[in-house]
């Protein structure tokens, strides 16, 4: 998209640099007037030649010269910018309502559940919940100043503090387990490959699956094995959240009957009630 906006602008810098040399060339070597001028110019750029006008000086031919030479390509070139312009936007509204749609399944299926996870042993969960109280009230500024507040954050996790169940690794472990066919479709999914932040997120859960799978006894774990896991599961959280939030915010912009069940089962409004990923 950037590198079409680009193009564009360059194409249409050269063109209306000649069509005004152009313009102010034949008012001057061919006596014409300013409408005129224009006219020729605008009709020789375009190859249309009606033949109604044309260079009686020697000089105003070779400037008609220039003007076809130069200004076919750049005209063709804003137009053709302009196209791909258009056919490009089209594009990258259907690949984010696809990117939604999967997203939105990952989330229901099992993004919340891990964040009801991972929010338990959250020693700032109370800053989460404040910060990611979402309501319909909320604006695009809003959004913007969470996703600024989270990017700023360090996350943390500590599983050795208890909470509600003091070892969670054994249910996460069957979770991601039931999950997994899920996880490997969602991998394989063109549409997620063009999205390097949630492939990124991905492939760290399949990373923390892999972890939990390889401990055949995560009852006991000894303290430098239950530190590792924990960093695991800050690096899946913060992706987590990241992509929960922005997945909100297109959700309140594009479906408000999706955002409205979203933010009633909103993981970090302590008064709701969050399902088990099944």
């Amino acid at each position: 998209m950037g590198s079409d906006k680009l193009r564009l602008n360059i194409c249409t810098l050269i063109f209306t640099i000649l069509l005004s040399l152009g313009t102010v060339g034949f008012m001057f070597l061919e006596g014409l007037s300013f409408v005129d001028s224009l006219y020729f110019s605008i009709v020789t750029m375009a190859t249309v030649g009606y033949g109604d006008i044309h260079p009686q000086s020697g000089i105003g031919k070779i400037l008609s010269l220039i003007m076809i030479v130069g200004g076919v390509g750049t005209f063709l070139g804003v137009v053709a910018s302009i196209t791909d312009l258009f056919v490009n936007r089209r594009e990258e509204a259907i690949r984010k309502e696809k990117l939604s749609m999967v997203t939105g399944l990952f989330f229901s299926e099992m993004g919340n559940a891990l964040l009801a996870h991972f929010s338990r042993f959250d020693p700032d969960i109370k800053e989460k919940e404040k910060l990611l109280h979402i309501t319909p009230k909320w604006n695009a500024a809003d959004y913007k100043q969470a996703l600024k507040s989270l990017k700023e954050s360090r996350f943390k996790i500590d599983t050795s503090n208890g909470g509600e169940g003091s070892n969670p690794f054994p249910e996460i472990k069957a979770d991601l387990q039931k999950s997994a066919s899920l996880l490997l479709r969602l991998i394989e999914n063109p549409i997620i490959q063009e999205h390097e932040s949630f492939t990124d997120l991905l492939r760290a859960i399949f990373h923390l699956r892999d972890e939990l799978l390889n401990r055949s006894d995560l009852s006991c774990l000894h303290p430098a094995d239950q530190k590792h896991l924990d960093g695991d599961m800050v690096r899946v959280y913060g992706l987590l959240i990241v992509a929960w939030l922005r997945h909100m915010q297109y959700m309140a912009e594009n479906y408000q009957y999706l955002f409205s069940l979203a933010v009633r089962t909103n993981p970090f409004n302590p008064d709701n009630k969050t399902a088990s990923i099944t």
